[in-house]
This record gives structure tokens, sequence and C-alpha cells, in this order.
């Protein structure tokens, strides 16, 4: 008798495995969501890759448990603190300093810290976080098909080591297999930017670079002379790292942006020295990734009940470390939303502003790495034509959502109080008599919080969210309430009145706040939390 095909069903299939692909698993586990990811490489990355990582980051692995233990790899790897500049080469003179101190000033802004983290130290970590939240992985196994209808996705999967194939039957499909998306492309979904911009490598090495580096601490340095552009990232120690190699000098030059082109060893050590800036100097080659960089984004990240995810549904070259901090913030955005649709409690309708929300972002941020690429690898491209430079901190908190008309806006964090779609403002409140951040009352649950004089809003805010089965946490915060407002700024940096309350989404992103006029009903609360939910 023939044996009947494996039928596996998940509510959830990510194809991916990598930073984005774990971290979409990590994310819907965390707010009860089993998932299946499938992954063609035999295990989590094994080249150091995306290894700057933002305040944004930080914040949202703070939310499911890893911040601490990532932070302790990065110190580990690349020590604290760390910035960004520019040199003729390690051993020659500075051409300039983008970021003289990675966490300058961000205290007021984050209880996290940007760090540095190679990608397969980071990888493991997500692994290990989602699988003890019962995330399935399976590496090793490819996508071969895949079809949707209206109630779910089903894909055939192979194992590529027996070439076993199963039938994978899941509500939704997360696309993050990466920037030659298959799923992208069988859904015929264009992109579109400033396009192809090089053809790169990645050179792995050892070297003692010490004497070179001397005091400096810098996580990345440019290097910029006539026979190449690109950067270093070096770990701690200044023994081993790896030196981008984006362009062979003035990309005037016939064939300057095509380095992979023949790309030999003897090759690689020479440019390496010319980067260290010594001609003698011993190395060793551990290896050589050849790579595309390219600056596009997705026409749309969403199609039916697939969803593009990471550098599926954008692609930015290596100026800033913007690519796998999007992708997680990607991840991020989507769970949420899929936990509350696959729950029953809100409609499908939810899962539209994934596009409407991450999309414009994202067009925003390829431009911005696009931007910093122009300036401190290729001016060749066109300075005056580049997008003007956004500073970094407005660019990872300081977005806001667009409203329905898909207009995309952004502000310096402090410029003014907090407004519906901004990112909640990081407030010091005393909870328990432990200094916490307002941000870790974030995540699971809808917040609603009140002002000093705003009870009568939380009693028919935790009405209204029970009778709709939205989970919601409730909090005044004030002088003599459970959570104390020790500068006693809550109200101006939300901007409320004591009276006011304000609704904060599961992502920690505000979604409605009071008008001095608004009266506190039951009616108003449930119609606020229908709309939002679309239920």
């Amino acid at each position: 008798m023939e044996k009947a095909p494996t039928v596996i069903e998940v509510p959830v299939l990510i194809v991916g495995g990598s930073l984005v692909g774990l971290s979409a698993a990590l994310f819907l586990n965390w707010h009860g969501v089993s998932t299946l990811n499938v992954e063609r490489h035999g295990s989590t990355a094994i080249h150091p890759r995306a290894g700057h990582f933002h305040l944004r980051t930080l914040e949202l692995f703070r939310q499911v448990g890893l911040e601490q233990v990532i932070v302790q790899a990065s110190q580990e790897q690349f020590g604290r603190g760390g910035g960004i500049n520019s040199v003729e080469s390690l051993a020659g003179k500075e051409i300039a300093q983008y970021i003289a101190d990675l966490n300058a000033g961000v205290e007021a802004f984050s209880p996290s810290r940007r760090l540095f983290l190679s990608q397969q130290r980071l990888e493991p970590l997500i692994r290990g976080r989602a699988e003890e939240l019962g995330a399935a992985l399976r590496y090793g196994t490819e996508l071969v098909s895949f079809d949707q209808d209206e109630t779910g996705v089903t894909a055939v999967v192979k194992d590529l080591a027996t070439g076993e194939q199963s039938t994978v039957r899941a509500a939704y499909m997360i696309a993050a297999d990466g920037n030659r998306s298959p799923i992208r492309e069988i859904l015929g979904i264009d992109t579109s930017g400033p396009g192809h911009l090089s053809d790169s490598i990645t050179i792995y090495f050892k070297a003692d670079l010490e004497p070179y580096v001397r005091d400096r601490e810098h996580g990345v340095i440019y290097v910029f002379n006539e026979e190449l552009r690109g950067f270093f990232r070096l770990e701690k120690a200044a023994q081993s790292g790896f030196l981008v190699v984006s362009t062979l000098g003035d990309t005037t030059k016939p064939g300057a942006r095509d380095v992979a082109r023949g790309i030999t060893k003897e090759r690689c050590i020479a440019l390496l020295r010319s980067a260290i800036g010594v001609t003698d100097l011993e190395v060793e080659i551990l290896d050589v990734a050849v790579w595309k960089a390219h600056a596009v984004t997705a026409a749309r990240f969403r199609s039916g009940r697939v969803f593009l995810a990471g550098d599926a549904a954008h692609v930015m070259p290596p100026s800033g470390g913007f690519g796998g901090n999007t992708g997680i913030h990607d991840a991020h955005n989507i769970a949420w939303k899929l936990s509350l649709v696959c729950r029953g409690i809100a409609s499908d309708g939810l899962l539209d502003t994934y596009d409407t929300e991450r999309r414009p972002i994202c067009v925003t941020t390829v431009n911005q790495a696009y931007s910093r690429w122009v300036r401190r690898i290729d001016p060749e491209l066109g300075l005056e034509e580049a997008p003007a430079l956004m500073d970094d901190l407005t660019l990872e908190i300081g977005y806001r959502y667009p409203p329905a008309d898909g207009v995309n806006y952004y502000s310096s964090p402090l410029a003014r109080p907090a407004q519906t779609g901004d990112r909640a403002p990081h407030l010091v409140l005393e909870q328990g008599g432990q200094s916490i951040s307002v941000l870790d009352i974030f995540g699971q649950k809808f917040v609603l919080l009140a002002g000093g004089e705003g009870d009568t809003w939380l009693k028919v805010g935790v009405t209204a969210a029970a009778n709709l089965g939205v989970p919601l946490n409730a909090y005044r915060i004030g002088d003599d309430s459970d959570l104390i407002d020790l500068d006693g700024s809550f109200e101006e940096r939300y901007g409320l009145e004591a009276t006011g309350a304000v609704l904060v989404r599961p992502d920690g992103f505000i979604a409605w706040q009071s008008k001095a006029t608004d009266t506190p009903t039951l009616d108003r609360m449930s119609n606020v939390l229908r709309r939002i939910v679309g239920s």
C-alpha cells in the first residue's frame, strides 16, 4: 500500500530560517501562535553579515527576554561602545567621523543601547529562544511549491537530505526567503528604487591589526582610497574580522563597481593590505563571499495570505546597518497582527495595515541607506541627487505609522508631544519600588494609560475590551498609583490632560489618544477598539 503523504497543519508557515525568519518565529510564538520555518541551508548563518543593531531592535528583543544575552555576546565580541569613521587606510589618516560614540545621548530616548554583534552569533540566540517558545524549525528543507485559496496556503516542502516531500497547510505564509525571493517572483511583485549598485565581495580574514587600530573604538571603519572603497568590521582584539570591498577605487573607471569579477586569493590579499595600509603585513584569508549591492523595495508587501518580510520585501546596501534591523521590525509588526487574526480577535483587514505601515517606512529607509552609500562609498553616483540625510535617531524611532492616505511622517522623538501613530515615548517609571521603562509594560496586549485623574477612562476601557475579547492592560500613571511618574512628564510627553488617556498597541505604537473634549464612555472606547482591530 502506498504511504499517504504527510500533511502538517500550522497557523503560520515561514519560508526562511535566517535573521528575519527566525525573528518572525520568535515574535509569533511569543504571542502564542505556532509556526513552522523551512530553510534550505543546513543551519543558521555561518558568516558575520549584519552586525550593527539599532535602538528599536534591542527594544524588541528586550520584550521577549533576549536583550541581556545579546548585550553580553556583543561585549564579548566587540566590547562596549564604538563608532563609525572613514580612513584612507587603517594605518593612514582619518577622513571623517560619522558617529563618534554609538550611544551618545540615547538614554533620554530608550532603555536600550545600540550595539555591534555578528549575525552568526545572534541567530543561534534567536533560534534558541524561539524553540523555547515552541517554534518548529526545519533546516535543510526547501519550498517546492505553494498555492493559496480563501482560507489558507498549501505548500509542498522537501527535505534536501532524504528527498522526502511533505505538504504544509497554513492559514498564512511569511516569505523571508531573501533578496532573490522566489516567492516574490512567483507572486509577480515588482521592485523599484535606485537598483543595482555594485558586485561586491566580503573578505573574512585573520591578521594582527591592533597596532593600526590603536585606541580607536570603532565598530565600522570605512576605507576610501585610490585602490578600493569599502569598510572593515573588526572583532574586539583586532585579530580578525572582515573587509567589504564595494568598488575598486574611482568608479568613473571601467569595471570599478565589478569587484567580484575574476577575484582570486592573491587579489584579496592585495586589497586587504591596501585597506590596512601595510604592504607586507601577514594576513590569512578565511573565506570570500561574492554578493550584489542593491537598493530596491517591493511594490507591495502582501499578496493574499502571503506576506513579504526582510530582504524579500526590501534590499538595501550595508551602509548604516539598516537591512537586518528593518527586517526584524517587519517581523515584529506582522506578528502581533497575525496573532489577533489567528485567535479570531481581529478581522483579516488588520493585516492590510502591514503593507500600509511598513512599506512607506521601508522605502524611506532604503533611500537613506542608499544616500549613505553615495556619501561614504560612491559619490560618483551623484551627491546632488542623493536624498538628504536624516539623522539616525529620527530614522530609527522617530517615524509615525502613516494614516489612511499613506502619507509618511518623521520627526525628532523629542520635537513635540507624541501623537497617534508614533512609537510610545520612553519614560522612567517606578513600579513596586523598582525603576522600569514604560516600554517594559508593552508587548502581548494593548495597554491603556491614563493620566493622574483619568480613572474613568480605565474603567470603561477595561469593560469595552472584555466585551470585545481584546486583550488589554490598564494603568493610571501618577504620584499615588501602581506606576509612578518619576519626573512628572508623562502627560506632557504623551500629549494628554490629567483626565485623559492613551491606547498603545502591542507593538508599542500609539493607537489612540483622548482629546480634552472627549467624554469617557463605554460606547466611545468600544468604537475605538473596534476600529483598531476591525471587528
